[in-house]
């Protein structure tokens, strides 16, 4: 995910209204004001229960001796030893033998070389369900069997199924899914300043002048990646807009000079805008790596860089690179409401076959399950759409809450708007609205020229 994390096109079953976006998002709000505590034991072997115990196995796997599989995806660090764990534990099970391929972004890109190269991976985790259309527009994707096809509607709500759908066909495992419409804070730092958390995009400035006013910078920015740029328009847009809006800009059936998209980047100029309110101004921020614009919030004592950093769920695996613990030193709030509702945006990695074979569908069988789920769960910096999964695996109480909060949600969410764009547009380093964004955030006076040039990069790369 474009931790890699973050949101691509919609089925019909994308119904969602104001109204269950609001009550996601409530529900989002209670799960997340019940957090705390620094319950940290992970317990448990492979698809082992928080407490320690282990769950019994829920999926009986073919037997593969001789067989041999390459999955590739992005992840690199914690995040792709994590998933090796998963692999191993498959090549438990199955004795196939599974090597993870590391793939540069943007993944479409390097798939395109080594299937032109006659090597492709048997199953790639591609972050985007644009990147999915493209695979299949492509002829390479390979729909799933019956027996991956079956666990994925016995465990996944529809909207999640529909998201890895295309022209009617089952082609995409969401495997990870990621909660978007968080604010990372140092619970310090609000203490010291005698800051509340904020429901409001109004109360969110207030708590920002707050904590200036008490000698921290307010945000953390990592805007030297363009997808957290997109992630923030895409709160403000789903919130101020509304879903009906999100949906058509996403297809790109109304333009990027809407007055609406002109609103949300008006708002964004609001804490883009004021060059103490970010840290490092806005030439620090483009400079900012997202891991950076992490750890940097939770280091330096009284004293860190920033107060506040927004990101998904997945910001945990970078705050575990430093002393602070999640529920006490690291706390969390929903992104707050610009207009009527509060968003819920979601994101994820979906795995898709290239090469079909009994192994390749019996791996997509696995990663449509809680077995596998439960493994990587259990490891922390990740969440899963699987509803199956027991939420007691999860190793601290934020994150079990997070998760329970994104089952509770059922469809109601709306996927990364730039996950479902076209990958030139809403996917590429120093492309189309990652750069477009990136431009915005060094000059967000000029509303109007951000707009006019993300509409011209949408227009180029959606065909018009």
């Amino acid at each position: 995910m474009r931790t890699s994390s973050t949101i691509r096109t919609r089925g019909t079953a994308r119904r969602t209204t104001r109204v269950a976006a609001t009550l996601a998002a409530g529900a989002l709000a209670l799960s997340l004001t019940a957090c705390g505590g620094d319950d940290d034991n992970g317990g448990g072997d492979e698809g082992g229960r928080g407490d320690g115990t282990t769950k019994p196995a829920t999926l009986v796997l073919p037997q593969l001796d001789g067989e041999s599989l390459e999955v590739a995806a992005v992840w690199t660090g914690t995040e792709q030893e994590n998933f090796k764990k998963v692999l191993a534990e498959f090549e438990k099970r199955t004795g196939a033998k599974v090597t993870f391929v590391p793939a540069q972004d943007p993944i479409i890109n390097f798939l395109g070389s080594k299937i032109a190269g006659g090597a492709p991976p048997d199953v790639a985790m591609l972050p985007q369900p644009g990147a999915i259309k493209q695979a299949v527009d492509k002829g390479w994707a390979k729909p799933l069997g019956a027996e991956a096809t079956k666990e994925l509607a016995k465990n996944y709500s529809q909207g999640w199924q529909d998201i890895g759908k295309v022209g009617g066909k089952q082609y995409g495992v969401y495997y990870k899914a990621a909660n978007k419409s968080l604010i990372w804070y140092n619970a310090q730092v609000f203490e010291n300043a005698g800051a509340a958390e904020p429901k409001t995009w109004d109360e969110l400035l207030t708590t920002a002048q707050t904590v200036y006013d008490s000698g921290v910078t307010p945000f953390s920015v990592g805007g030297a990646d363009g997808w957290t740029l997109t992630d923030w328009f895409e709160n403000v847009y789903l919130s101020q807009a509304g879903p009906e809006k999100y949906d058509q800009l996403a297809k790109h059936e109304i333009k990027w000079t809407d007055p609406s998209v002109e609103k949300a980047l008006t708002t964004l100029a609001e804490i883009w805008g004021k060059k103490d309110y970010v840290a490092g101004g806005a030439s620090g921020a483009l400079q900012t790596e997202f891991p950076a614009s992490v750890t940097q919030t939770f280091t330096g004592g009284d004293q860190p860089k920033a107060g506040m950093v927004y990101e998904g769920d997945f910001a945990q695996v970078n705050i575990g690179e430093t002393d602070a613990k999640v529920g006490t030193d690291a706390k969390v709030f929903p992104f707050p409401s610009v207009g009527g509702t509060a968003p819920v945006v979601s994101g994820g990695d979906a795995a898709v076959i290239l090469k079909d074979s009994k192994a390749a569908q019996a791996l997509a069988t696995f990663l449509a399950s809680p077995d596998a789920a439960a493994i990587q769960a259990k490891l922390g910096g990740f969440l899963s759409p699987n509803k199956s999964l027991d939420a007691s695996v999860y190793p601290n109480e934020v994150q079990k809450k997070i998760a329970e909060a994104l089952i509770a949600a059922g469809d109601d969410f709306r996927f990364d708007m730039s996950d479902q764009a076209p990958q030139a547009f809403g996917g590429t380093p120093g492309k189309g609205e990652w750069k477009a964004l990136q431009d915005f955030l060094k000059n967000p006076k000029d509303v109007a020229g951000a707009a006019a040039k993300l509409e011209a990069d949408a227009a180029a790369a959606y065909g018009g």
